[in-house]
């Protein structure tokens, strides 16, 4: 029997690569909208920077501030 340009065989690799394709595409308009809404991950905030707010907050005093300073950078 001879499938021809006309049979079965064309017409499910037609849809297959049409799918494919729409695959492919989505794919990249996934991975482009994710970078383009998270373009930078946030920094993780360091033990110097909490212990800047605490004090700004009014939560420690002075010379805890430069106690505590010390004993991060290791001195």
């Amino acid at each position: 029997m001879h499938w021809g340009y006309s049979g079965w065989g064309m017409g499910f690799g037609s849809i297959f690569m049409i799918l494919l394709w729409g695959l492919i595409i989505l794919g990249v308009i996934y991975l482009i909208k994710n970078v383009a809404q998270n373009p930078k991950k946030e920094k993780k905030e360091q033990p110097l920077d909490s212990l800047k707010k605490r004090y700004a907050r009014g939560e420690i005093t002075k010379d805890e501030f430069e106690k505590i300073k010390k004993d991060l950078k290791g001195y």
